[in-house]
């Protein structure tokens, strides 16, 4: 049985990954504070992924598949945002992913293993009110691409996965939301069903880049 590695496990597209992790058969630690997943494969991680210590904790996991999907985004011009929500979102969503790479890639490498990087459509385009998050997921993207370029003599793959707004408790605390159209919005089984395809493609092809969008734009503003 081969393992695998979600960070962001305990809900969205996180929880949607180990879910489809543990269908194909695969041993899932999920790394997050909370975690409702019940499966005999399933092993929560208690972990909080801005702290570098206990990522170090994590070295004997040994993963086939890395999945990079915790973050979190705090949008408001960006005068607004406090010091803390800018810290947050560069140590969550590009310090601790560039981490925890770093911790398994030997293994990955030695495995020809995957890893994915769970980006946003605001790392590719400009981002109104999210000029950190945006940078944050650019940044990452980056780091994923120039990885592949690094170690794809290894049979490493590394995919960046770039979704539109999805249908998560992301937006709990903003001030917006997918709307009830189906159409505007992803569902994160979505994206955990682009991961199952890319680990049943033909072994030296490597889809690097995945852009993925609602058919329609739309988004919901809370009263």
């Amino acid at each position: 049985m081969k393992n695998a590695v979600v960070t962001g496990a305990s809900s969205g597209i996180g929880k949607a990954c180990a879910k489809k992790l543990l269908e194909l058969g695969y041993k899932v630690y999920g790394l997050s504070r909370t975690c409702n997943i019940i499966d005999k494969n399933f092993i929560h991680v208690e972990i909080d992924l801005t702290d570098t210590k206990q990522i170090q904790k994590l070295e004997n996991t040994n993963p086939h598949v890395l999945i990079n999907c915790a973050g979190v985004g705090y949008f408001a011009p960006h005068e607004e945002l406090s010091f803390e929500q800018i810290q947050e979102m560069i140590a969550l969503n590009l310090t601790a992913p560039m981490l925890v790479t770093k911790l398994f890639l030997r293994a990955l490498k030695q495995q020809g293993g995957y890893i994915f990087n769970i980006n946003s459509i605001s790392g590719i385009q400009p981002a109104l009110f999210g000029a950190t998050y945006g940078a944050s997921k650019a940044g990452l993207r980056h780091f994923g691409t120039s990885l592949f370029k690094e170690a794809r003599k290894s049979g490493l793959k590394v995919i960046n996965i770039n979704p539109d707004i999805t249908n998560t408790p992301f937006f709990d605390s903003l001030n917006f939301k997918p709307t009830q159209d189906s159409q505007t919005y992803i569902d994160p089984k979505d994206i955990a069903d682009i991961i199952e395809n890319v680990l049943n493609q033909r072994e030296g092809t490597v889809m690097t880049d995945i852009t993925i969008e609602p058919q329609k734009f739309q988004i919901s503003k809370k009263k």
